[in-house]
């Protein structure tokens, strides 16, 4: 994709995702920062704090779990180098701990695809899988969305018993739900 196919890509994405009940009515959001050829999520990451949503963003651990810390911005953001695999955006800021995604209204996954039950592939490094663990754990039911471009969504991808689906994949052209809104 050309850089405005995947602004304009960003822009759709972060429209429909802004239009979900679920982030509509969230005080908190756990979400990412895209790498790679992943959808765009910085203009996405930009509205919700712009409607004074708390965004919370991952640091990857050295067993791969993820730590969490606030979004303030663009600028709050340190390129951070993991080994011989790829550089992640990551908060500069305090770290809030592992468990503080648990306080999230809705969690936004990133995936390589997700099939038509809402079963998500991930990158294989389990990190989100300890992720859904600990809400688990916790009793916390917070919305789970997959962001995609719409090839991504496909009939079927592997599962293994520990595998939860998502409530709903967001794509630019729109909204498949797998489990009704929260």
């Amino acid at each position: 994709m050309t850089a405005d196919d995947l602004r304009e890509t960003s822009a759709a994405l972060a429209g429909r995702a802004l239009e979900l009940p679920e982030l509509a009515g969230a005080g908190t959001v756990a979400a990412y920062v895209s790498v790679g050829s992943e959808p765009g999520t910085l203009a996405l990451l930009d509205a919700l704090r712009a409607r004074g949503v708390r965004v919370l963003l991952p640091a990857l651990l050295p067993d791969n779990d993820l730590d969490w810390g606030a979004y303030e911005g663009e600028g709050s953001l340190a390129r951070v180098q993991h080994g011989g695999r790829m550089a992640l955006f990551e908060p500069a800021g305090e770290r809030l701990g592992p468990d503080a995604v648990t306080t999230a209204d809705a969690v936004l996954l990133p995936g390589l695809a997700v099939d038509a039950r809402g079963m998500r592939l991930g990158r294989g490094g389990g990190s989100y899988d300890r992720v859904l663990a600990r809400l688990e754990r916790a009793g916390a039911h917070p919305a789970l969305v997959v962001l995609l471009y719409d090839s991504e969504v496909v009939g079927l991808v592997p599962a293994e018993p520990h595998d939860r689906p998502v409530d709903a994949v967001v794509t630019p052209a729109g909204v498949r739900r797998f489990r009704s809104a929260s």
